[in-house]
């Protein structure tokens, strides 16, 4: 039995703090974006069964390369509720940018997880939840941590070490963020290659900063739980400093970020995986947030999404 309308959603996420050094043993944030949406509707049809989203639309069997994760996870999900028959039409809609840190593929993965089980009427656990949207981020990210499907279906902030599940953290904090896209896709494995090369050609210095990122990560656990949004800020950005020292930050993220801290921002770093992709900036207030989205955008970024971080939330 299938309902007139199966909906799942999710959201976005950012790294808040620990880029590139939780590859090397140290702690990461990851926060979720509540505000930053993915929604899947599945509606019943006379026949066939067919997606329709800003990249593809058609048969899912005819997915492109670039979203063999989804398909095969389709493929999954068709298989699990015996569908092979049944006749459906899956919408996608997104408000996040692809390639840019924000978890976009994860995001998708556990929206088609929850709409496939409202379509058929069937209870979804957590666990299993995030089982089947790993099934789609094996092939978009072969060996992903897990962090962004957990971080794209919860409210919650998750403290990640890596080779452990993340946990969630309480988050007690009243500001807002301004994520902003340069515009230019983020490219991870040059910026990775980056950091492996310092650390051949200059160890010492290239640990000291990875293991300075570790710290900076440990303090802003305790400042997220008790509103200490300065020192925060403060460690934003020492953080975007350690992140310049070891060359994944380039000049449209450098100079956006330059702009955020010259007009009022308490602080401001680049997040995911660096050499393009996304920046973000924390103000005290949301009218300051949204005065500085628009010199934001009047500077070059691409697009912003600004999201409060005022509220303390359980999963959902």
């Amino acid at each position: 039995m299938v309902k007139e309308q199966g909906i799942g959603t999710s959201h976005a996420k950012i790294i808040l703090m620990g880029e590139h050094s939780v590859v090397y043993g140290q702690p990461a944030i990851a926060l979720p974006l509540p505000s930053v949406k993915l929604t899947v509707t599945m509606t019943p049809t006379h026949q066939g069964q067919t997606v329709d989203s800003r990249y593809f639309s058609g048969d899912w069997h005819a997915l492109p390369p670039v979203m063999q994760g989804v398909r095969k996870l389709i493929a999954a999900l068709v298989d699990h509720f015996n569908g092979q028959d049944d006749p459906w039409k899956m919408q996608i809609d997104s408000q996040l940018p692809a390639e840019r840190g924000m978890g976009s593929s994860a995001a998708t993965a556990v929206a088609i997880v929850r709409a496939f089980f409202d379509y058929y009427e069937q209870p979804l656990g957590r666990p299993e939840l995030l089982a089947l949207a790993d099934v789609e981020e094996q092939i978009t990210h072969r060996s992903p941590s897990g962090l962004d499907a957990a971080t794209v279906s919860s409210k919650t902030p998750l403290y990640y070490v890596k080779g452990h599940a993340g946990t969630a953290i309480p988050m007690n904090l009243q500001a807002t963020m301004v994520i902003a896209d340069t515009g230019v896709k983020g490219a991870t494995k040059e910026a990775i290659m980056a950091v492996q090369d310092l650390l051949a050609h200059d160890h010492d210095r290239a640990q000291e900063h990875i293991d300075h990122l570790g710290r900076l990560v440990v303090a802003s656990r305790t400042f997220l739980a008790q509103d200490e949004v300065f020192k925060l800020g403060t460690t934003l950005n020492a953080a975007q400093q350690d992140l310049r020292a070891l060359q994944v930050s380039d000049d449209q993220l450098d100079h956006l970020i330059d702009v955020a801290i010259e007009n009022g921002a308490l602080g401001a770093k680049l997040t995911g995986g660096g050499r393009g992709g996304c920046m973000f900036a924390i103000t005290r207030t949301a009218l300051g947030a949204r005065r500085l989205s628009g010199i934001l955008k009047d500077n070059g970024a691409r697009q912003t999404w600004i999201q409060p971080l005022d509220t303390s939330r359980g999963e959902d």
